[in-house]
């Protein structure tokens, strides 16, 4: 389930568990937050930055800041799902990013059905302090990058 990725872009699949549902089969709506952090932690480690090792060394963590979502239709029991980020702006401190959540729409040849969408923001802060950090310049460089 890959869409052609820009240099700003990523994607992962994630299959919905029993344990991602309600009572009704259907994913409850918190869990969402969570398949999107899960994208935003595997880009992070794509472009070489386990969030770890930058917790032990430069002592920075990635939090979020906020989070403004549309839930446009349900995912269900056993869907495989595609989450997706886009870098829409990057600052000394912040990430801004875009993301859905899409499934495959069996009936339109090579579409998607848009299940979530949304904003996030991130901020990087000194893990010790919890107070705004700024991207370290090697990370920000590589990120400027992708941009």
């Amino acid at each position: 389930m890959k869409h052609e990725q820009k240099p700003n872009a990523f994607t992962i699949s994630v299959r919905i568990y029993f344990e991602d549902t309600d009572a009704g089969g259907v994913v409850y709506y918190a869990n969402y937050l969570k398949f999107l952090e899960r994208c935003r932690t595997e880009w992070l480690r794509e472009i070489g930055h386990d969030q770890a090792d930058l917790l032990r060394d430069p002592g920075i963590a990635f939090v979020v800041r906020s989070v403004s979502l549309e839930y446009l239709k349900p995912a269900r029991l056993d869907e495989m799902l595609s989450v997706s980020l886009e870098v829409e702006k990057i600052t000394k401190s912040q990430i801004f990013f875009r993301q859905h959540i899409r499934r495959a729409n069996p009936v339109v040849d090579g579409g998607w059905d848009e299940l979530v969408s949304g904003r996030i923001q991130i901020v990087c802060v000194n893990a010790a302090l919890m107070k705004i950090a700024s991207i370290p310049l090697l990370l920000r460089t590589k990120l400027e990058s992708l941009q």
